[in-house]
């Protein structure tokens, strides 16, 4: 089997270049030391490319990489990323939205606490003029003023637990979520703008898109209470700077703090010319905890890019995910892993997938359908296949498509099942989606699980006697092949052992397994 070449053409964290390394699939190709003009005659090498913000990825950096079937950009901002070009090209383009959430988070109470009680200046007294002057640093306390939080996502939702803890009476705006995710946390939830420009501290967590650029303008300021603060740490460009800088000028907003603008570098922004705000260089990302999360994450998202078993975080997808309810996102990669892995247990050719939603996910059974299918024909074809073609190769291969949609009957909320029918037989397997991220195989041919859709995977079925346990943990052992969990269920008079490993597995061992007595199949899938 050939290999798959991820070129990383950014530095990112040593972490996740480990975790390239030691993939057996792959050869990494670490070129972020390299001249720009160097590296693109090393692209036409590249299945997928992690980037950073050193690297265009413009119409040359594609022309330059035929075989490119996707790009990870491993961070938040994808500025420097054409996404039409790319699209163009079948090329998916993902990024890494949440290893910074705790790090964003952390930044933006930094900044509040600046702002309240004016920290830089007065260690600036302190430190270069060498004064004791207690008195003109009279601050004024977090507990029992309203703060006002545009977005409620990973980091709004976050920094809201967290100002709660200083007694800060806290309300969201954000007509993407469900009222409940706020108020299960104390935090009050309001669709009426103007409720959030009547608190004494606001800050912004939401992407930069044609709703929320300027969200903040000159009548949304008119709008605010004398002395307010303003807290940025999300994008350039949601505060119109125009307006801010008036506002501060006239100390309508009291302070502000801001580590994003609308042009970067900000050297020469005329808000850093004001003694009422408090600037970082866009540092929300920057802890070292933030980077290595980003690299690994990157990394991972390559290797299951590589494979074709999913594009997490994908966004030139045909299903517009920003427009979706929030726990949709998590279904749709979910439904993809699943097709990739009942492709690996059921190896033929392929006539029917069968997919069935239960609960509120069965109103987005034609999305999940492209997912699926994009799962399952990336591991048969090795061809790029992408988001947008699926459905036309699929019907051209003559795979017919079954979509049936109920209401919840069991214990979870939502839950989705695919069912792949191919020469060889029949192989079906259920998943559900845990806190809007978590995901989980919950059963595969009727046998009830509870394992996360990743990794090195056996599946050992056998008749249910004593001492198969022993005697797969033994042969494992063996061969040096580590045991990273082992999940068992049992139905009538057979089980099911799916055991996670943390090392390659041979044909051969494979082999040995399947000469236990009571052993009726074994499977091997990488996910």
């Amino acid at each position: 089997m050939s290999k798959f070449t991820i070129i990383v053409c950014d530095h990112i964290h040593q972490s996740g270049l480990e975790l390239l390394k030691k993939d057996k699939e792959v050869e990494m190709l670490n070129l972020a030391t390299l001249p720009k003009d160097t590296l693109k005659k090393e692209l036409h090498k590249a299945d997928v490319a992690i980037t950073r913000s050193s690297t265009d990825v413009d119409i040359d950096f594609l022309e330059s990489a035929p075989k490119l079937r996707a790009i990870v950009r491993a961070g938040v901002g994808v500025d420097n990323v054409d996404i039409e070009s790319s699209s163009k090209k079948g090329v998916i383009v993902m990024n890494v939205p949440t290893a910074n959430t705790i790090a964003a988070v952390e930044l933006t109470c930094a900044h509040i606490l600046n702002a309240v009680r004016r920290l830089p200046e007065a260690n600036a007294q302190l430190k270069n003029e060498r004064k004791w002057k207690r008195e003109d640093w009279y601050g004024t306390e977090l507990k029992g003023k309203k703060l006002g939080i545009i977005g409620f996502g990973n980091i709004g939702g976050r920094v809201g637990k967290r100002m709660k803890a200083f007694e800060m009476e806290v309300i969201t705006y954000d007509p993407y979520i469900n009222a409940t995710k706020a108020t299960d946390l104390g935090i009050a939830y309001t669709k009426n703008f103007d409720d959030i420009l009547a608190c004494d501290i606001i800050t912004i967590h939401t992407p930069k898109n044609k709703e929320t650029i300027n969200i903040i303008d000159r009548d949304e300021i008119t709008k605010m209470k004398e002395g307010i603060i303003l807290i940025n740490c999300a994008r350039g460009g949601l505060y119109n700077e125009e307006a801010l800088f008036e506002a501060l000028q006239s100390h309508k907003i009291r302070f502000a703090g801001i580590d994003v603008f609308t042009k970067e570098p900000a050297i020469s922004n005329k808000l850093l010319d004001l003694n009422n705000i408090y600037v970082t260089p866009h540092i929300g990302a920057n802890t070292l905890e933030s980077q290595e999360k980003i690299a690994i994450e990157a990394a991972k998202a390559a290797l299951e890019a590589a494979r074709g078993s999913s594009f997490p975080n994908a966004l030139n997808l045909p299903v517009r995910e920003n427009e979706l309810p929030h726990f949709v996102r998590g279904y749709l990669e979910l439904v993809q892993k699943m097709a990739f892995f009942a492709i690996q247990m059921n190896k033929d050719e392929i006539r029917s997938i069968q997919l069935e939603a239960q609960g509120e996910i069965k109103e987005h059974l034609s999305s999940l359908s492209t997912f699926a299918l994009v799962g399952i024909l990336n591991a048969t074809l090795g061809d790029k296949v992408n988001y947008v073609n699926a459905p036309y190769v699929a019907k051209e291969r003559g795979i017919e498509v079954q979509l049936e949609g109920k209401e919840s009957q069991n214990v979870f909320k939502n839950q989705v099942k695919l069912t792949l029918l191919t020469q060889k037989g029949e192989f079906s397997v259920s998943g559900a989606v845990f806190n809007e991220d978590t995901l989980k195989i919950v059963e595969i041919n009727k046998f009830s699980l509870d394992i996360k859709p990743e990794g090195k995977m056996i599946l050992f079925r056998n008749n249910d006697t004593p001492g198969v346990i022993g005697f797969i943990g033994s042969i494992l052992a063996k061969h040096n092949i580590n045991i990273a969990d082992f999940r068992l269920a049992r139905y009538k008079k057979e089980a099911l052992a799916v055991i996670i490993v943390d090392d390659e597995v041979e044909s051969r061992v494979l082999k040995e397994l399947s000469n236990i007595d009571a052993c009726i199949s074994i499977q091997y899938a990488v996910l």
